[in-house]
Order: C-alpha cells, then structure tokens, then sequence
C-alpha cells in the first residue's frame, strides 16, 4: 500500500517530466539554434531561487496529439512569479520543446491567469515568446486563448508596464500581443515576427524571401519600427529587460524608483554645452552629445535607436530621478518632424505619462518634413499625434529650445501653448513661423527683386529678420519661454524645474477617453 511519501516521490517524477518540457532530443534542437530553453530564460530573467511556478501541470483537452512520448504537462508554456532586482515581476516563457510553443486553449488561458494576478498585485508583466503561431490541432479554442491575452495585453495597459522579448519565431496571431506592450525586444539571427510566413507569401503572391529577411529583427528594428530594442544574444535580450524596468514604477499608481546618485553627478555646471552645438543654425551635431551633459552618468538608454532616427527617444536620470526625453536630432533629415518620427515620438510621450515619468523635450527643428510622399502618407494626421500626446499629457513637461523652432513643429513639440510647465531657451534659439531665410524671401520679395544686387539684399534682409524677429526674446516678451539661459546652465534649472513639480496635479475633462488620430 503507497503512503504520503510514496506520493511526494510520484511529486516529485511527475515534476521533473514537466520540466524536461519537449524531452532531451527537442531541447539539444533548441540549444543547436543558439536558443536557450524557456526554463533556462528565466532562470537568467530572474534573481537567484525566486521563481515560484504556476500551473506547471496544466494540459491541453484533447489526448490525442504527438508529443513524443514526453509529458505535456505545461502545455509549452511556463508561467509564474519571481523578482528582477529584488523588484516583483509575473511572466511567461514559451516552451518551443513543446508543441514548437504553439499556442493552444489552455496555453493561453495560463497566459492570462498569470497576467490577471500581474494586475490585481500591480507588478509589471513580461513575456518570452518563442512561439510557432496557432495551435492549429485545436481550432477555434487556439484562436480564443489568443483573445484572451490580447484583451488583458489591451486593458492592462497604461496600469502595468509590460514588455515582450521575442526569441524565437512569433507567426501569426502571435505577433499580436507584443505589438500592444510597451516594449518589445528582438534578438539577432533567431527572432522573426510576421503575420504569415514566406512559404505563404510566394503561394499567395509569388514572392520570395527569407524568414530573416520578412521578419528578422533588423527589419523590425530599423524599418518597421516594431521592435524597440535589437540584441545580439538572448544574454543581451534579458539585460534590457532588466535595464528598461529599472527605470520605471511598478504601476500606474506608483512612481518611478530614484537611483542613487555619484559625487560626479551631482556637478550641475556644465561648461562644454557652450560648445557642442554650432553657433551656424545650418551645420548639423549630435543631440545625444547635449543629452549625455544633461542627464547623470552612465544613465541615458535609447529608445528605438534605429528607427526614424531624426528624433531620439529614451530614458535618464536627472538626480537620480527618471526622466523621458524626447529631442530632435540635427543629424539626420535636420531634425524635422516626419510620420515615423511622429509615431515614434508619440508613443514614447504617452507611455512616460502612463507611469508619472517627466518628459524633458530638447528642440531643434526646421518643420515637419516636406513632400509629397509624406503628404500622401498622412503627415497631417501622424502629426497630428505629437500634438495630441503632449497636449494630453500630465506629467511634468520641460522643454529646452536649444537653436531652431520654426512653424508648426515649435507649436507640436511641447510648447506652452499645448501644456508645457517650463520652456527655456538658449540665447541663440531662433523661434519663428519659419527660417529667417524662407521669412525674408516672402516678406521682402518685392524689395529683393527691385534691388540691384538681389543675392547682396536677400542675406541682408535675412540677418535683419534673424536679429529682430527669430531670436528667444521675442517670445520671452510674451510668455512663450520662461527664461532665456546659459546653456552651460541647462542641467541646472532642469534639476530645479523638475523639483518644483514634483507635486504637480493636472486635472482633464471627465470622459471615458479621447481619440488620437491613428
């Protein structure tokens, strides 16, 4: 007859079988492709001997279907609890030992077990997709596990950070829920998202392409934008992870965590800003250069780097405190304003105001992006989002006018008519309706074509308009900047802006939501 300890040993056999997931076979195929095991993943996500596992024993209905002889108990998916930095986290890891991770009735319906408990307790969700798609054996229910987690990834948002990291492949509807987190990491060589896979492009339109190249993460980081992050490994793919949350509040109802700060750091004074940005308002710099002078050591982090690379998007810290900043980048199309930047910038403003994170805007901007292609492609309405996204916006809002803001693009980029608290300007910022030299070639059109010399009159009407009109006085008169300053004192008053309002609360209309142009 069994007793107790007869059962905690069948415990204790019928766990180690979950845990070898596909079995040995399927788990030396996943480490041949340079993939880790879901288990391994998190193994390395996670602190040391903090991840407590749920449902580990959860299987699919039906009994029927392949599995190799090994167990299916977890139904290729891991889910549970553990701590990030001794910070709490819930996640999945799709186990693509097991059914290729496919997802399946009861694989999503642990996916969204684990995310409700991520909500209730208020703690950031992540996913490690590693996934074929649909589990195509099981019909419709695979389809209903998807709407499952793709409602939660839905109404969770702007309530809990979550981030997807995709390695492996993710087909199908499985490319879904990443694209509504808030950030989704890709890893070099061995991640692909795609709706459908090239084998069904060529018999649908007959065009031929890898998988690396329809979906690969160099695709998705530079030219879709669908992924924010790349990573050489899966080593690299799980440091981001823990770097991004680093940054931010647990929920929406906390605020973000303060780091502490070096000696170093604390040196307000920063003499070389005088110096990086060309007194020419033609010549082109970086704007990172001035990011770097501005934030604490070592704590800028990029956001979509590759992507739309006119304006740069990120986190730092500022005395510790987290900030997001969103800045022009005079290196690439000058700095002006197109659809992608727009939707990049955009999104990045909206989320920082999810999650109480003060947004820092360094401007030097021509305009939005002229043309046709652009105009067909409905600047007007990504535009549009910029506006929105500040003017919705809460969380204390700075903005550094560091040379040019002309037109449209000064209004769209956190002025103090759409909500700004603070806008200063450095002492060589022209702020106008457009450049001195578009100005002067309209205003004074009559008096350069009359003249005997046209080119000698035009520049000289151009520095006339220059010196009397796109200069930071002009607004200053009227209360559209709050200062003109030093830029060597940037960091400065940032430190002491950021500290007035620390207590800011901002109150908006009562409705159920607003609707952003999309």
């Amino acid at each position: 007859m069994k007793d107790m300890f007869d059962k905690i040993n069948e415990l204790y056999d019928k766990r180690r079988i979950a845990e070898l997931g596909g079995g040995d076979e399927r788990i030396d195929k996943q480490h041949a492709k340079g993939k880790w095991t879901a288990r391994e993943r998190i193994d390395y996500l996670l602190d040391k001997g903090s991840f407590v596992e749920l449902n580990p024993f959860i299987e699919q209905r039906a009994t029927d279907f392949e599995h190799n002889g090994s167990s299916a108990a977890g139904d290729g998916v891991v889910t549970g609890y553990g701590k990030i930095n001794k910070r709490p986290v819930y996640l999945f890891a799709q186990d693509f030992t097991l059914y290729g991770g496919a997802l399946g009735e009861m694989h999503g319906k642990k996916i969204a077990a684990v995310m409700d408990l991520a909500a209730k307790t208020g703690v950031p969700f992540i996913g490690l997709n590693d996934s074929g798609g649909a589990r195509i054996q099981e019909g419709v229910s695979s389809l209903d596990g998807y709407g499952q987690v793709f409602y939660r990834n839905a109404i969770y948002s702007g309530y809990i950070p979550q981030i997807s990291v995709i390695m492996g492949p993710s087909a199908g509807g499985a490319v879904y829920s990443p694209a509504i987190t808030d950030f989704v990491i890709m890893v070099e060589h061995t991640s692909q998202m795609f709706i459908t896979g090239p084998k069904v492009i060529e018999t649908v339109t007959g065009e031929r392409i890898s998988a690396e190249d329809l979906g690969g993460a160099f695709v998705h980081n530079s030219k879709s934008g669908n992924a924010h992050i790349k990573a050489k490994n899966e080593e690299g793919a799980l440091e981001h992870v823990k770097t991004i949350l680093s940054y931010l509040p647990n929920n929406n109802w906390e605020t973000p965590p303060i780091a502490k700060t070096e000696a170093d750091d604390l040196e307000d004074y920063r003499p070389s800003l005088a110096d990086i940005v060309p007194f020419d308002s033609t010549k082109p710099y970086d704007m990172k250069q001035v990011i770097l002078q501005v934030v604490d050591q070592d704590s800028f982090y990029e956001i979509h780097s590759a992507f739309a690379k006119n304006v740069v998007v990120g986190f730092g810290r500022i005395n510790g405190n987290t900030v997001g900043l969103v800045c022009n980048q005079p290196k690439h199309l000058a700095g002006g304003l197109d659809i992608d930047s727009s939707d990049k910038a955009a999104r990045f403003i909206r989320f920082c105001d999810c999650f109480h994170i003060p947004i820092i805007t360094f401007e030097d901007v021509t305009g939005f992006f002229p043309g046709i292609k652009q105009e067909h492609g409905g600047i007007i309405r990504h535009g549009a989002k910029i506006l929105y996204a500040y003017s919705e916006a809460t969380v204390p809002k700075l903005t550094v006018i560091v040379r040019k803001a002309y037109g449209g693009a000064y209004v769209a980029l956190n002025s103090k008519s759409i909500g700004a608290d603070l806008v200063y300007a450095w002492p060589n910022a022209e702020i106008a309706v457009m450049g001195p030299e578009g100005a002067a070639s309209v205003i004074f059109a009559k008096e350069i074509a009359m003249s005997e010399n046209p080119d000698k009159t035009r520049q000289e009407k151009i520095q006339m308009y220059r010196e009397r009109f796109a200069n930071p006085y002009i607004a200053a008169k009227l209360g559209m900047v709050d200062d003109v300053i030093d830029p060597r004192e940037t960091r400065i008053k940032l430190i002491q802006g950021l500290e007035m309002l620390k207590t800011k609360k901002e109150e908006r209309p009562v409705k159920k939501h607003g609707n952003i142009p999309l």
